[in-house]
């Protein structure tokens, strides 16, 4: 079972044939936006690696590690039609955020890294992509939480306890052939617990948003986990040992948070 965890900006299930897949094979726009466009689609795919946002990326996740297929996946937490909903409330942060903001955030928890700069090439790359995959959708900005409008709630955990010891017989069976029996992850899949993975800010810490996410997208291409087997799973998963979320230590210095990306004349 290959677990590609990220922090998903937004934990979203199936979508209407209207977001489905050949949706996103459409042409690229011409000129300097298309060529942005791509930009993003290959920071997403390669975060770690690309020279762009490797700095800003503190363990061995991509983008592409949650919102699987760069984030055109219909039910592996899809960026299709994401951008629509912002600016939107944030519980978290307190306040509005734009849909920059909530990618830059991802760097520092999903990431366990740095918080590019607002504005900054990699920070406009991934956020143009995202709204590009967002094209010709209404926009539905969001009062209550900064989720798309193709988000589900959570998976309903009614009457359901996780249990650890199942969790660790379900992890062996199904997830560490990929992830490894010691969840730091192989050449097939990504790190779920350690240094490596995400830190305990990230939204997939807590059980129930992994479980949902685990519901709809593991095993990879053949998703059938039952409810308590995808709440047993998350619970263990997220016993173990990760980095632990300190903000200060994720911020750049004061001078690096935002940058004029205009022609200086």
């Amino acid at each position: 079972m290959r677990i590609h965890l990220l922090l998903p900006l937004f934990l979203l299930s199936p979508i209407s044939s209207v977001f489905s897949a050949e949706k996103t094979e459409k042409p690229l726009p011409p000129g300097e936006l298309g060529r942005v466009i791509e930009l993003g689609r290959e920071i997403v795919n390669n975060t770690g690696e690309h020279p762009l946002s490797k700095e800003y990326v503190g363990n061995s996740l991509n983008c592409a590690s949650c919102h699987l297929e760069a984030g055109t996946h219909p039910q592996a937490a899809p960026f299709v039609g994401l951008a629509t909903a912002y600016p939107a409330w944030s519980p978290r942060e307190e306040r509005v955020i734009t849909l920059e903001d909530r990618l830059l955030n991802c760097f520092m928890r999903s990431m366990n890294g740095t918080r590019p700069p607002n504005g900054s090439e990699v920070s406009v790359a991934i956020a143009t992509y995202i709204t590009w995959l967002s094209t010709d959708q209404p926009i539905r900005q969001n009062p209550e939480k900064p989720l798309g409008p193709n988000s589900t709630p959570d998976l309903d955990l009614t009457g359901l306890q996780a249990d650890l010891k199942r969790g660790a017989l379900l992890y062996e069976e199904k997830c560490a052939f990929c992830h490894g029996e010691n969840g730091h992850g192989s050449d097939d899949g990504p790190p779920v617990w350690g240094d490596h993975s995400y830190n305990n800010g990230a939204g997939l810490s807590r059980n129930p948003k992994l479980a949902s996410w685990l519901k709809v997208a593991m095993p990879l291409d053949d998703a059938h986990l039952t409810r308590q087997q995808a709440l047993d799973i998350a619970a263990f998963v997220n016993s173990h040992e990760r980095p632990e979320f300190r903000l200060e230590e994720h911020l750049p210095e004061a001078e690096k948070m935002g940058v004029y990306n205009g022609k200086i004349k």
